[in-house]
Order: C-alpha cells, then sequence, then structure tokens
C-alpha cells in the first residue's frame, strides 16, 4: 500500500505545489519547532517563508493577486504545516477565513482594496467573534456598534481568543448593530477593523491587552480585543449592509473547520510518524516494540484512524469546493478528525513510554496542541448538535 493519508486525482499544480509545501516543513519548520514552541517565539522568518511560497494568498483569486487554488488545495496545505508545527498553520487560519469572507461578500471597493494586500501577506487578518462570557451562544453578543451621528459608527465592549490579535493588521469582528430584525442574529454586523500590528491601544478606542498565555498553541498571539468607542466608517461594514454579519460569519466558520480539521489530520500523522518510528527503534524482551502484539494493535489502530480523518476531511473540502450546501461534512470532519487526534495522539504517547513525558520529545508538545482542537471552531458537542440536526432534516420521518 502507498504512505497514509494520500489524496486521488489531484492536478499536476496541486501536487507541485503540496510537494513545495511539504519540503518547506521538512526543511524550515521541523527542525526549529520545539525550540521555537518552548521559548513562545514568534517564527517570523517561518511566516516569510510562506509568504514567499504564496500560501497568505492560496484561495484568493488570481484578479487580485492570489493563486486561486481550491478549498481543498488550501487544507491540504495546511496538514502538511501542521504536520511540522499546528501554531504554524494558525498563522494562515484567520487570515484565510477574513479573506475568504471578503472574497464571497465583501464589496467591490473592499476586495480591490484588501484582497491584493492579503495575497501577499502585508494586510494579515483575524478574526472575532468570541466574548468572555459567550462561549458558544453567538446571538447573545455584546459588543455593540452604535450610530456616531457623522454617519459612521461607535463600538465598545470585549472580544476574545482573537488568533493573531497583535500581529494581525484587519480584524473582522462580529457586533451588534441592533437594526430591528426580530431574531437576535439578524441583528449581529461584521466589520473591518484595519489596525497597525501591536499591543496596547493601537488606535483611538482600539487596545490588544498583552497575550494570553495557553498550555500550548504557542509561539503565535492569541489575545484580547477592547473596543471602547472605537470609531469606524459605514464603509467598514463587511458587504456594506448592516445586520448580515452572522451569515457571513457561519459561512467562515464552515471553511474554518475545514481547516481545523486539516490541522488535526496533520497533527495525527505526526504523532503516528514518531510512534511507528520510535516502536521499531525501541526493543524490549529482545526484539523491537512494534513486533509486540499490544504496540502493533495500537499502530493499526492509529493509521486507520490517520486515514479515516484524512479521508472526511478531503470530502468536506471537496464539498465545499462545489458550491454543495457542506454544514453537515464540515461538523462531521471537524467532529472526527480533532476525537482521532486526540486518540493518536494520546497512544503515540503511550508508546513513547517515559521519554513521551520529556521536553526533549516531539510527542510531549503534541499532547499539548491536540486538545485545542477539539475546542476550536465550535467543540465536539456543536459539531455533534450540527449533525444531528442535518441527519433528521434529510431523514425526517413521513
Amino acid at each position: 500500500m502507498s504512505r497514509l493519508a494520500q489524496t486521488l486525482d489531484l492536478t499536476d499544480s496541486q501536487r507541485d505545489i503540496l510537494a513545495a509545501v511539504r519540503g518547506f516543513v521538512d526543511r524550515e519548520i521541523i527542525p526549529v519547532a520545539q525550540e521555537l514552541e518552548h521559548t513562545d517565539t514568534y517564527p517570523q522568518q517561518i511566516v516569510d517563508g510562506m509568504a514567499e511560497l504564496g500560501i497568505f494568498g492560496l484561495m484568493i483569486p488570481e484578479e487580485y493577486g492570489g493563486l486561486g487554488e481550491s478549498l481543498l488545495t488550501y487544507a491540504l496545505c495546511v496538514e502538511e504545516l501542521a504536520r511540522g508545527w499546528m501554531s504554524v498553520s494558525g498563522v494562515i487560519n484567520t487570515h484565510f477565513i477574513v479573506a475568504y469572507m471578503l472574497r464571497q461578500h465583501g464589496t467591490d471597493e473592499q476586495k480591490q482594496r484588501l484582497l491584493p494586500k492579503m495575497a501577499t501577506g502585508e494586510v494579515r487578518g483575524a478574526f472575532s467573534m468570541s466574548e468572555p462570557d459567550l462561549g458558544s451562544d453567538v446571538a447573545a453578543i455584546k459588543t455593540t456598534a452604535k450610530p456616531d451621528g457623522d454617519g459612521g459608527y461607535a463600538i465598545s465592549g470585549q472580544k476574545m481568543w482573537l488568533t493573531n490579535g497583535a500581529t494581525s493588521t484587519l480584524v473582522a469582528a462580529l457586533v451588534r448593530t441592533d437594526v430591528g430584525a426580530q431574531r437576535p442574529h439578524h441583528n449581529l454586523t461584521t466589520f473591518l477593523i484595519e489596525k497597525p500590528a501591536g499591543f496596547g491601544e493601537v488606535k483611538p478606542g482600539l487596545t490588544i491587552p498583552a497575550k494570553i498565555d495557553k498550555m500550548g498553541y504557542k509561539g503565535i498571539d492569541t489575545t484580547e480585543l477592547i473596543f471602547d468607542d472605537h470609531r469606524v466608517g459605514a464603509d467598514a461594514i463587511l458587504g456594506g449592509v448592516p445586520g448580515r454579519g452572522f451569515a457571513h460569519m457561519m459561512d467562515g466558520v464552515e471553511v474554518g473547520r475545514v481547516n481545523v480539521s486539516a490541522r488535526a489530520c496533520g497533527v495525527a500523522q505526526r504523532a503516528f510518524e514518531l510512534a511507528v518510528s520510535y516502536a521499531q527503534q525501541r526493543s524490549t524482551f529482545g526484539k523491537p516494540i512494534a513486533e509486540h502484539q499490544a504496540v502493533a494493535f495500537s499502530l493499526a489502530e492509529m493509521a486507520t484512524k490517520v486515514e479515516a480523518a484524512h479521508l472526511v476531511m478531503v470530502n468536506a473540502a471537496r464539498l465545499k469546493d462545489s458550491g454543495e450546501r457542506n454544514d453537515v461534512a464540515a461538523g462531521m470532519a471537524k467532529y472526527l478528525c480533532s476525537e482521532y487526534c486526540a486518540e493518536v495522539t494520546q497512544a503515540s504517547f503511550r508508546i513513547h513510554g517515559g521519554y513521551g513525558y520529556s521536553t526533549e520529545f516531539e510527542i510531549e508538545r503534541l499532547m499539548r496542541e491536540a486538545p485545542f482542537l477539539l475546542i476550536g471552531e465550535g467543540t465536539s458537542e456543536i459539531q455533534k448538535q450540527i449533525i444531528s440536526r442535518g441527519v433528521l432534516r434529510e431523514y425526517k420521518s413521513r
């Protein structure tokens, strides 16, 4: 058989892109990931390399300077990046979601002004939906944007869990505008907040506090975003019309869930690679531990989960690319891939024995990264809600 997680029917262009990204990961990311992660150092050299490869513009149309590739191509690249270091894939995830939302829903002026700079990485995107007391109840957003009397808006409130909050220069923030709709989620609007990179009060009424310290997912900045009567023009509304932000964000979250699925696939693949290598090198009772049935069966289970996760992720990406509704497929992919990633990573940790607990071994880092994927872009419980609603919709009793 071929190696795990292969994808059939790729074009020559897709294969060339993936080969370039895979080589970049092996040369530039894996050798330095441990040190950068343990020192919580931002991987500027790696980010510059990704920009040179064109990764920031993968799904941005060619007319705006991007590569015009599919979601599948992007997801497969993310899988490779996460195999090297999951944090690196996080550098481009929120950027990719914002660029996708602009491509799908932005005004012509917003697309022409922002997408070319996003394609090169000159403008970097962040995605802001969550709040300190919000959880998964998006309709309960408290941050508000009120008309300022001059044709613009004054925004006040606190947003939470911004990946790339400090390094980004463009934040897509979902806030309440109260346009008079009866349904709460129809009173939400996405604003495109342009700002300089950095911490502190980066613009009047706009503050990025210090980086949030995390168990894993280190190297990149996760922050809050505090609005205090921050003024923006009406032209900052994504698409130009208030009240449509929830639909915009849910469209972005769908592709974001494919992204997180791809990240989980990459981490699981790396955990398996480490386990299968170590199991053939480490010997007990006169033979490699891979020849003991308990370990061999564990490797078989891990390999099957890696393969299954990859296939369900590819299916969700291809469905979205086809233009079909993919909320259930994306939910299934995010749920299965993240759960399997956690299981495969823990199995690899067990195979490493006491060495898995040492910070000198890579599996220790993966053990701290995998849990994030269980909650990012919606918990497994949220995915089950989405899946069950879709299943009941399609199999409605007649």
